[in-house]
């Protein structure tokens, strides 16, 4: 998006500090001094323990010749520089312009698991009638809400944002300059419990996503009391469950099932992939979507990075689904995992931001893993993984307990064989996939 002078000062309120540029020139947006070019004006973002502003001349160095401060500082050959009182507000009302200037149907999505994959799923289905265009990967906090925006084509039929949280108010103020059309909520469970205290709180937060849905939008959330319990809006709203779901067919990356008398197909197993899908449905039918159109969607999905990734290593078949994890997730993924395959072997990770009750989410994860199928071998790494597996070796598992991801690389190429299929969870921060990047390094 290119942005006049008049625009930009208008837009945001600024102060104009200098101004030596011709009317008709027109800026891009750019947060960033190392991308930075001469048609772009910098916007320095501050954060906990950085501050864009002291990188100012930089930004000059680099070309621009425009920029936005929140002090009176003027720099030697700028051309233009405005004074804003927040720069994080002023990228917020520059995104919201924006979006209302294309006006794109749009869709808000968050939830305690499962919204970037719900995300990829909506995009897959969408993209099959409209020019639609998405939060890219996981940038679902109010800076990469601002660049999604920012970033749209001008054809853009459908833009899909993704909202990520790390308290109270946080997706309201994401909702507010967004104005969805549509509002998905995947769940609300025990992610984030550490930050928000309870799981009430971690509710009201997701439905906070409803905060800047349109009157006459459409609400669209998972059955679940919590999110009934704690929504306030007063339009239309949509709940799916599972138990309206007819599951035909499960086997490995696959799933067919039907829902509303259509039947469809996931290139993907896991009953929680489904569930995921059933807004993507909801979406496209309030749309105006045909069913094949909406078959063919869900039929393209495919996973990304870290997020049910299948990958052949020496022979060995690992499924990598440790992007993130917490209680709700860990045990979705890994029911799915012992559903679909035979000879499974599960490797668990700590599950991180759990709070003062951490231990015992972990071992409740171990009580739920106990019911399943008993015919598999659990690899856990790291002291609160430790604990699941103690709750599972009380229950006469086999189950291994590491300190590091190398010694479980090591396990793994002295003991196992192609016969097994193994599969990998944890929060981002057990950075599993240095188990995979050690095998692949290592003579057998």
């Amino acid at each position: 998006m290119m942005f006049s002078r008049d625009e930009l000062i208008k837009i945001t309120g600024a102060i104009v500090l200098k101004d030596e540029v011709s009317p008709e020139l027109t800026f891009a947006i750019s947060t960033d001094t190392r991308s930075i070019s001469s048609g772009d004006i910098y916007l320095p973002l501050k954060g906990a323990s950085f501050d864009g502003e002291n990188f100012i001349n930089k930004a000059i160095e680099a070309g621009s010749e425009a920029y936005f401060t929140t002090k009176n500082n003027i720099c030697d050959n700028s051309k233009l520089v405005l004074k804003v009182k927040n720069t994080l507000d002023a990228y917020l009302k520059l995104a919201q312009y924006y979006r209302h200037k294309l006006n794109p149907i749009t869709v808000g999505i968050t939830g305690s698991s499962g919204k970037t994959t719900t995300k990829e799923i909506v995009y897959s289905v969408l993209k099959e009638k409209f020019n639609t265009h998405k939060t890219f990967s996981n940038h679902n906090n109010e800076i990469g809400f601002c660049q999604t925006v920012l970033s749209m084509p001008t054809n853009t039929q459908a833009l899909i944002v993704e909202m990520g949280m790390r308290g109270l108010g946080e997706i309201e103020l994401i909702s507010t300059h967004l104005d969805p059309n549509y509002a998905v909520i995947t769940n609300s469970g025990t992610a984030h419990v550490g930050r928000l205290g309870s799981l009430d709180n971690i509710a009201i937060a997701k439905c906070e996503i409803a905060k800047g849905l349109k009157q006459n939008g459409t609400f669209i959330a998972l059955e679940q009391d919590i999110i009934k319990k704690h929504v306030q809006f007063n339009g239309e709203k949509i709940y799916y469950t599972l138990n309206n779901v007819k599951i035909i067919e499960k086997a490995p990356s696959y799933s067919k099932f039907e829902y509303k008398n259509e039947i469809y197909e996931l290139n993907v197993d896991g009953d929680y992939n489904i569930e995921n899908s059933l807004s993507a449905i909801e979406l496209g039918l309030k749309l105006g979507m045909t069913p094949n159109e909406i078959r063919k969607g869900l039929a393209s999905y495919k996973p990304i990075e870290k997020r049910w990734e299948v990958e052949d290593i020496k022979g060995l078949k690992f499924i990598n689904d440790s992007y993130n994890a917490n209680p709700d997730s860990m045990k979705a993924s890994v029911k799915a995992f012992l559903d679909s395959y035979k000879n499974p072997l599960v490797i668990l990770g700590n599950m991180g931001e759990l709070g003062e009750n951490e231990v015992q989410y972990h071992r409740e994860v171990g009580e739920y893993l106990s019911k399943l199928n008993s015919n598999v071998k659990y690899l856990t790494v790291g002291n609160l993984a430790k604990e699941i597996g103690d709750i599972l070796t009380s229950k006469n598992f086999d189950v291994t307990s590491f300190d590091t991801n190398e010694q479980v690389a090591c396990y793994i190429l002295e003991n196992l064989d192609n016969r097994y299929t193994i599969f990998l969870k944890a929060s981002r921060s057990m950075q599993f996939e240095q188990i995979l990047e050690e095998i692949k390094k290592r003579d057998i």
